[in-house]
């Protein structure tokens, strides 16, 4: 192991996780104090966390970017940050029921809704935030872009409906729920944290079998995510192998059969190839 790079081993990493601890090198704590000095930085944090963050970095020198980057034309920034992102986690966190005025669609203006927020995605695709809720009005689990929310304001809820919601909530999300198992083939053994770094919006467990020197990720998603981990799998390429999940096991033939019917060849003509 090279002691100048952090620690990908994964079985170190999930014991310290366990313990609490966390690892950084000291190029990070450096783009990190220099990401703070950013101005969006007093939107995205309390002032306590920011105070906290900047005393953590106080011996740290921020990295210099000066002699290494040349700045030429560049399309409109992409501000990653939402305003209404501190607002929401703060309901999520407290279990806080919520009212949101959507913006006009089609020039009319959507109507006020309340309900009870899940959880905050942030797509890397189109590179915008998504709230998943629970609709009152709707009586329906929702995902809506934080761009389409002109303003959100806490509303008090009984301790009974967030229950009820909550329970709600889950029995939706397990009901689209769905499950494969993909194998590291051994010979990769040392990219596993690239591989885990690809699945890491996912849920997932990991196992590793001695005898076969193998390990094996239990990966969950939603329903309507599946194409999205066929894509991750085709960008690990022959790294990995799915074991279990006859859906995923179906569209990936489908989409290897296409790409050599494109290119006038036949998984006989593959295979032979190889031997």
């Amino acid at each position: 192991m090279n002691p100048f790079e952090k620690i990908f081993n994964y079985r170190i990493l999930s014991r310290m996780e366990d313990s609490g601890v966390f690892l950084s090198t000291s190029h990070e704590r450096s783009w990190l104090k220099l990401m703070l000095d950013h101005p969006s930085a007093a939107a995205a944090f309390s002032g306590v966390t920011l105070d906290k963050l900047q005393t953590l970095l106080e011996g740290e020198a921020p990295l210099n970017l000066a002699e290494d980057l040349i700045h030429k034309a560049s399309t409109a920034e992409v501000q990653v940050y939402h305003p209404l992102v501190r607002v929401l986690r703060r309901s999520i966190q407290h279990h806080q029921g919520i009212q949101v005025s959507i913006g006009p669609n089609n020039g009319h203006p959507g109507p006020e809704q309340s309900g009870l927020p899940y959880r905050l995605e942030y797509s890397m695709v189109k590179r915008e935030w998504y709230l998943l809720w629970y609709s009152w009005t709707r009586r329906d689990f929702m995902s809506i872009r934080l761009k389409k929310i002109t303003s959100v304001c806490e509303v008090p809820a009984a301790p009974e409906l967030v229950r009820t919601t909550q329970a709600e909530i889950h029995r939706i999300l397990e009901s689209r729920r769905q499950s494969a198992v993909i194998e590291v083939l051994p010979n990769y053994n040392r990219e596993l944290s690239r591989i885990l770094y690809a699945f890491s919006c996912f849920e997932k467990e990991v196992r590793y079998d001695e005898d076969k020197d193998t390990y094996y990720i239990s990966l969950f998603y939603l329903g309507n995510e599946g194409e999205y981990v066929l894509s991750k799998m085709r960008f690990l390429g022959k790294r990995v192998r799915i074991v279990e999940g006859n859906w995923l096991k179906k569209r990936m033939r489908e989409s290897a059969l296409k790409a050599l019917a494109l290119y006038g060849a036949s998984p006989d003509q593959t295979l032979t190839r190889q031997e």
